[in-house]
């Protein structure tokens, strides 16, 4: 890296889009991705599909006891 850079051509903010949303992706460790692409062949569906399942299921359990 050098010590000092030149921004006075920088235009602020040049790639800002305001209220974009982002879908990031995540990465699941090898045995929870296998155990996720078993289900999803099963059951004929996408894996993202049983993630969200999975994760929404969790969710609720979690709220019941708040």
């Amino acid at each position: 890296m050098k010590k000092e850079y030149d921004f006075s051509h920088g235009v602020r903010a040049k790639f800002y889009r305001e209220g974009v949303h982002l879908n990031l992706p995540i990465y699941l460790d090898k045995d929870i991705a296998d155990f996720v692409r078993k289900v999803a062949k099963q059951k004929r569906i996408d894996s993202q599909t049983v993630v969200n399942k999975m994760l929404r299921g969790n969710k609720e359990i979690i709220q019941a006891f708040q």
